[in-house]
């Protein structure tokens, strides 16, 4: 692939020249394609925004808001463009369901999030990833993964597995299922308040229990069920949340429900699904979209960099700091 920005007369040669679709995306020479935008010109939108491939900007220019992700400059590129190679399928599947879900209200979204998840779970970058890394040994969960405190119309939640990093296996989901479908139906509960004990908020969904389900709709249909998400987005108002150290992945997503989401300084969150050839599927493309939109997604996404607690705040992931 070419590494290069493509600049204004370059992007215009390329759209002239109508190169078939599978010319660019999945299994060619254009897996992504990046643009100048300082000198891009504002022509050839519906071109860029049918392409079945990430589109990432540099710099300003008026083509910015057709991109899937704007970086300020080229220092990030590389390690994108590294990171959609070794998942092309997942990366392509990632922005055209943050470019459709944009539309969404956060429901519509979070189905549509399972649908495009369920997809990669039988893809080959997934099923790579398993054969390499996917018979990992299961940890032993505490007989008390959630801490359920219900006190003068506040439910309190408290991850309680910090031996595996407040991971979110089965039982943690389920346990978190039952403490919010309790929210949903007692009307007396005014806030529901949400945190972790130990040093992580929580490292996301138990990698030992990737792949699993029998079949991706079987898999679909569970997250229809027992899906924290579709909870949390209903009980939004009432949410508040506090995260400490890491929030990776799940940990990341649920806590963006948040209404209130407070994060001490040494906090950090990350989404590293593309590793797997996935993407985000505990809700983020939908609760955290709807917090810093779709490029910065998309940016968290590609680049599974860490993004410190001063730059969650910046960005509105997060609406304060707590020392």
């Amino acid at each position: 692939m070419m590494m290069q920005m493509i600049d204004g007369p370059q992007l215009e040669e390329i759209v002239d020249a109508k190169l078939p679709r599978e010319s660019l995306g999945p299994d060619s020479d254009w897996p992504c394609i990046a643009i100048n935008l300082e000198t891009a010109k504002n022509a050839h939108t519906s071109w860029l925004r049918n392409l079945p491939c990430p589109i990432i900007g540099i710099g300003e220019g008026p083509l910015a808001s057709h991109c899937d992700t704007v970086l300020q400059d080229k220092r990030s590129l590389s390690a994108i463009v590294d990171n959609i190679k070794n998942a092309p399928l997942a990366a392509m599947v990632l922005v055209q369901h943050l470019r459709a879900s944009e539309a969404l209200d956060i429901q519509d979204a979070l189905t549509a999030e399972s649908f495009a998840y369920a997809t990669l779970q039988n893809g080959p970058e997934f099923q790579h990833w398993l054969n390499e890394h996917g018979q990992q040994k299961s940890t032993l969960s505490p007989s008390e993964p959630l801490i359920v405190n219900l006190e003068k119309g506040i439910l309190s939640l408290t991850l309680n597995d910090s031996d595996n990093h407040n991971a979110i296996g089965a039982s943690m989901r389920d346990a978190l299922c039952e403490a919010l479908d309790l929210a949903l139906a007692d009307e007396t509960i005014e806030e529901v308040h949400l945190s972790a004990n130990g040093r992580a908020f929580s490292t996301g969904g138990a990698v030992e229990e990737f792949g699993h389900s029998s079949d991706p709709a079987t898999a679909h249909w569970v997250r229809s069920l027992r899906l924290p998400a579709w909870r949390c987005a209903r009980l939004a108002e009432k949410l508040r949340v506090h995260v400490q150290g890491a929030a990776i992945g799940a940990g990341a997503e649920i806590a963006a429900f948040g209404h209130h989401v407070s994060a001490t300084s040494d906090t950090w969150f990350q989404l590293p699904e593309l590793k797997y050839g996935l993407i985000p599927g505990a809700g983020g493309t939908a609760s955290i979209a709807k917090r810093i939109g779709r490029q910065r997604t998309t940016f968290m996404a590609l680049s599974m960099k860490r993004i410190d607690a001063q730059t969650a705040l910046e960005w509105d992931l997060i609406d304060e700091i707590l020392s």
